[in-house]
């Protein structure tokens, strides 16, 4: 079974987590569900971005409006589910006292968001002087 698949599977059992390896100090656990909070701050904030962009910027074109709030609302729904399968992977990890997983998720996340933003500039500035 693949690492995906059976992660896939924690996320709606974790307690199957503790049969892996040794119980990890508490406050590395707990700073990893920190982390997944925010995870899901940042997704959500992204939703919200979405839905602003789509009813409040009602003098941008359809296409541009609806692709930007598309964007990210995308973006917030793969935040999301990152969000969950790297508290998964990370709980493992610890369990099983290897290195923490790394990601190119944030790269890949910040790059989507800045090229939204660097769009939505240009969608204003072109608005004021147009």
């Amino acid at each position: 079974m693949s690492d995906f698949v059976r992660d896939l599977r924690l996320w709606f059992a974790p307690r199957r987590i503790r049969e892996e390896g040794e119980t990890p100090d508490y406050r590395f656990s707990l700073a990893n569900e920190r982390t997944f909070l925010a995870w899901v701050r940042t997704a959500l904030a992204l939703v919200g971005g979405g839905f602003a962009v789509d009813q409040f910027l009602p003098d941008l074109r359809w296409g541009a409006r609806v692709g930007l709030a598309l964007a990210l609302l995308a973006a917030g729904a793969l935040c999301a589910l990152r969000a969950v399968n790297h508290w998964v992977r990370c709980e493992r990890a610890m369990r099983r006292g290897e290195d923490l997983p790394v990601s190119r998720f944030p790269a890949l996340l910040s790059l989507a968001v800045g090229a939204v933003a660097a769009t939505m500039v240009l969608a204003v500035l072109l608005r004021r002087h147009g």
